[in-house]
């Protein structure tokens, strides 16, 4: 299966503090990579960069074999918008939206026309079990609820990869299992990539690779299970 999303020879420097030191990462179609290690490992600087937030110093981001990090930030901008899907650890919805427009705002930006946007993101809310949910703010949505709507704003432009930032860390430890599965169910079923950070072992493992990061390099490589 080829390689969606790469990293080569990644370094970022922060004055004296290296947070990247040479790491390479290759992330394929329908693949979910959990990053893992200690406070300062470098491993929410390593997501930034494979997603186009962060400029690397030396080395380079491949998306389907094109580099990327040399773009202007217009077209990276773009490419965050249309390409790669996001899931925050506090969600980050919009609190004057409801459920419905949240998850289909990536496609609004675009100009895309609301009702076609919102009916397409309504797809996502039986799977993701928010049936009935769909007008409801922010608000009004438990912490679980309001991850499976990031996951459906994620998904909604069907990207070649999603990232998710710690997305279980505000959640108790079953919602967390919860929200994990579905996360990983989902980005499967549309062939997207999965790269995720996190904390918690439990979350990890439902992926099917983790790196273990530290002092800004690869520390450890597991398989869990077959993609």
């Amino acid at each position: 299966m080829s390689t969606v999303l790469a990293g080569h020879g990644l370094v970022k420097k922060y004055g004296s503090t290296t947070a990247l030191a040479g790491v390479d990462v290759e992330v394929r179609k329908r693949d979910s990579l959990a990053i893992m290690g200690p406070s300062g490992s470098g491993k929410s600087t390593l997501l930034h960069t494979l997603a186009g937030i962060i400029r690397p110093d030396e080395g380079q981001v491949q998306l389907r074999g094109e580099r990327i990090d040399k773009w202007g930030e217009n077209r990276l901008s773009a490419l965050r918008r249309k390409r790669f899907g996001f899931v925050f650890q506090f969600g980050q919805l919009l609190p004057e939206l409801p459920a419905e427009e949240n998850a289909a705002l990536p496609l609004m930006l675009e100009g895309v026309p609301r009702k076609d946007a919102v009916a397409r993101a309504r797809r996502w809310f039986a799977p993701l079990g928010l049936e009935g949910l769909e007008q409801r703010r922010p608000g009004q949505l438990s912490g679980g609820q309001a991850q499976r709507v990031a996951i459906a704003r994620a998904l909604v432009a069907e990207p070649d990869v999603v990232f998710a930032d710690e997305p279980t860390g505000a959640l108790d430890q079953r919602t967390s299992t919860e929200v994990v599965q579905l996360l990983t169910f989902a980005t499967r079923e549309t062939g997207a990539a999965l790269v995720m950070v996190t904390h918690d072992a439990d979350v990890a493992a439902h992926c099917d690779r983790v790196l273990q990061v530290r002092d800004g390099r690869i520390s450890g490589h597991s398989h869990f299970t077959v993609a």
